[in-house]
């Protein structure tokens, strides 16, 4: 038996059953949100299309912000064979079937874009074999990874590929995606206006999430009944947490717990580190900040922060919570009645923009190895100095590329352990000078 718009009443009832994230994925660019500096009218991928000029790719972004359903869309717009594989579950042996059935399909005019789900989780080697389809045309790759892509995809694929950020859905989108719902279902969500605000909380950013969320809310609402916040989350057995961990809530507080730190005042620290372990945070999460606070606002004052910090965040992960909760507010302690600096902060940032603005400068040959013989008749290794045969282990030589010259970046300041640095270094200066290096 078959509807009036030709769907056969059994293709209906089936598609009722699909999962609601599935009935609502975008058929077309314009049906995205949350994404529109890509897809809007002066988006990245609106472009690409415009120009006709659809090169490999790397989406990355959060889960549930529509990585695949972009790549599908693309294949569409491009006039392209869609292949989707996942990292996960293919190996060696799946890739050179793919890549076969592309070349085939290349012969007979078709062009392949080949999508790949959790691309990070293929080694360096099945990274690899990308290169020469990439390089022939024979496929369109597009690569969708939750992880930063450079730490974690080989630089001859990023080299070849445009990364391209997705960005979580903010409140607006979530919206728009369960007005969609309510739409499509032909109903509305049994919320309250706080519950659909809790419900919006829980999905974290995560478009996908929300839809489910959605169903659950629907499945378990009885007959007329709205369910309140406070009701929503007892039904769901989730937390919704108390400031929504995507968006301002979240870097606000994490902000204030950073400056109480780096401000020397251990007790509003720990205030908003208790803030934060009562919204839910990931207690790893902050202890990672920890660590990072360790490095950037105290740094050499007191290298032993870094220590200190490390050790919370590993006792933390060996004990769990919420006995592990107080070796963090330990280091939180530590690190904000520690001395401050942040000389190796300044100076890394200094030296990384000198490394890019100069280039692939070589190092001086005197301190280079000579492990043959055609390096030796270069020059590698001549004249150095082993530092540990001059008085106080000390040769003064110069290590910096010679079209460079010296440099200082790192400028110790008068504080804690630094005070200490900077008179080693003000006398090896001084050793520098007479050395005549």
């Amino acid at each position: 038996m078959v509807d009036l718009f030709g769907e056969s009443l059994a293709e209906a009832s089936a598609a009722t059953k699909r999962p609601l994230a599935d009935r609502l994925r975008p058929r077309q660019l314009d049906e995205i949100v949350g994404q529109d500096h890509l897809v809007g009218g002066n988006g990245v991928v609106t472009r690409m299309l415009e120009a006709e000029s659809l090169g490999s790719m790397v989406f990355w972004g959060p889960p549930g912000t529509g990585k695949t359903t972009l790549a599908r869309l693309l294949a569409h717009q491009g006039a392209h064979h869609f292949e989707q594989i996942s990292a996960i579950f293919s190996g060696v042996a799946d890739l050179k079937k793919v890549f076969e059935s592309a070349r085939l399909r290349a012969s007979n005019g078709s062009r392949t874009l080949l999508f790949v789900d959790e691309i990070h989780r293929f080694n360096r080697a099945q990274q690899d074999s990308f290169l020469p389809v990439m390089e022939d045309g024979t496929i369109t790759l597009v690569g969708a990874t939750t992880e930063n892509p450079s730490f974690e995809l080989n630089a001859a694929v990023l080299s070849r590929a445009r990364v391209l950020t997705f960005q979580s859905h903010d409140r607006e989108s979530l919206t728009k995606l369960m007005k969609r719902a309510e739409e499509i279902e032909g109903r509305e969500l049994p919320l309250d206006e706080e519950a659909r605000e809790v419900l919006i909380r829980m999905s974290d950013g995560d478009g996908r999430a929300i839809l489910t969320l959605c169903e659950e809310a629907w499945r378990a609402a009885r007959e007329g009944e709205v369910f309140s916040a406070k009701e929503l989350q007892d039904v769901l057995q989730r937390r919704a947490p108390i400031y929504d961990k995507g968006q301002d809530g979240h870097y606000n507080l994490i902000s204030a717990l950073h400056k109480s730190v780096r401000g020397s005042d251990p007790d509003a620290s720990l205030y908003y580190l208790a803030r934060m372990f009562d919204a839910g945070e990931d207690p790893l999460f902050l202890g990672r900040r920890l660590v990072r606070m360790a490095s950037e606002d105290i740094g050499m004052a007191d290298p032993q922060a870094l220590v200190v910090a490390n050790a919370a965040k590993d006792s933390y992960e060996f004990l769990g919570s919420p006995e592990g909760e107080l070796a963090l507010a330990q280091a939180c302690v530590y690190l904000a009645t520690a001395p401050k600096s942040n000389a190796v902060y300044v100076a890394y940032k200094a030296a990384r923009s000198m490394a890019k603005k100069e280039g692939s400068l070589p190092p001086p040959k005197h301190i280079l190895n000579a492990p043959t013989k055609l390096m030796k008749d270069e020059g590698y290794g001549d004249d150095y100095h082993y530092d540990h045969n001059h008085p106080d282990a000390f040769s003064g030589q110069d290590y910096f590329p010679e079209k460079l010259g010296r440099q200082k970046f790192y400028d110790p300041v008068d504080r804690g352990f630094e005070r200490d640095i900077g008179n080693r270094l003000e006398y090896w200066e001084k050793l520098r000078g007479e050395r005549g290096k």
